[in-house]
């Protein structure tokens, strides 16, 4: 169950940099609303991942998710930059998600 939170609280990491992103166009406070309750359940859901996931590895894991996720909808939505080295770069944080998942014990 700790991992689906894990996996849960990673999502929702996702939820805030677009909050922030679109609180900058129409409905700011609606926007800032979204982004303070998306960081609070991503919070939480690694507050219950880390009762059995080590501390390190859930955060690393957390924020990996978040990061991939962030990159992913910031190329399909907002017209972010999608060069090789970008790809690249994002592969490695997947492959160091992977390689602590493997490890977890």
């Amino acid at each position: 169950m700790a991992w689906i939170y894990l996996l849960l609280a990673g999502v929702c990491e996702i939820g805030w940099p677009i909050g922030l992103k679109m609180a900058n166009g129409k409905h700011p406070i609606l926007w800032t609303i979204f982004a303070i309750i998306a960081m609070a359940i991503s919070g939480y859901m690694l507050y219950q991942a880390q009762k059995t996931i080590p501390m390190g590895t859930a955060y690393a894991i957390w924020t990996g998710i978040g990061a991939v996720g962030a990159f992913t909808v910031g190329i399909l939505f907002f017209k972010d930059s999608a060069s090789l080295f970008r790809f690249l770069s994002v592969f490695f944080i997947v492959i160091g998600i992977v390689g602590l998942k493997l490890s977890a014990h």
